[in-house]
């Protein structure tokens, strides 16, 4: 499991006094607002950015990064991933997971077959959409617990109705 949580990117600079515009990834936009540190990978380290968000307002957070005075200075920011230490994140419901968690494991059949690999989870909708890289191409199915009754993210495997799994697949030809 990674110990940093991808919450947000920057998009861009807002106003004139260095204050970036976020994307939020957080399932709490409002989470922002008690986040005093966030983190940006550089290479393979994280490192604290002090930070404070002014305002979240349609489905966006609105923080001022350290070393930020001028919109210039969030400009060379802009596309930056930005995280928060597990120690930090939201606690989860006994069935929750991290998406981050969940992207890499193995779907895998009843038979312990290897369907492929989560490479993405879609949230558009109702219903979380899971994408995964098979030997056959991409492969798109609901996340649905009777077509994916066990989910084991320490194990790193997604465990398959294979017969519930042909009924909902989406699969690239």
């Amino acid at each position: 499991m990674n110990d940093y949580l991808m919450i947000g990117e920057v998009l861009k600079p807002q106003g004139i006094h260095g204050e970036a515009k976020i994307k939020s990834y957080a399932a709490d936009l409002n989470d922002f607002c008690r986040w005093t540190t966030l983190y940006r990978k550089q290479d393979e380290t994280f490192i604290p950015v002090p930070a404070k968000c002014s305002r979240v307002h349609d489905g966006f957070a609105y923080v001022t990064l350290e070393g930020c005075e001028t919109p210039q200075d969030v400009e060379k920011l802009r596309g930056t991933q930005l995280y928060i230490d597990r120690d930090h994140a939201m606690e989860l419901a006994e069935d929750e997971v991290y998406i981050s968690d969940l992207i890499s494991c193995q779907a895998v059949d009843e038979q312990g077959q290897v369907i492929g690999t989560l490479t993405d989870v879609l949230q558009h909708g109702a219903v979380d959409v899971y994408v995964f890289k098979t030997p056959k191409g991409s492969m798109m199915a609901p996340a649905l617990k009777e077509v994916f009754p066990t989910v084991d993210v320490a194990q790193g495997r997604i465990t398959v109705n294979s017969q519930r799994l042909d009924e909902v697949a989406v699969r690239e030809d």
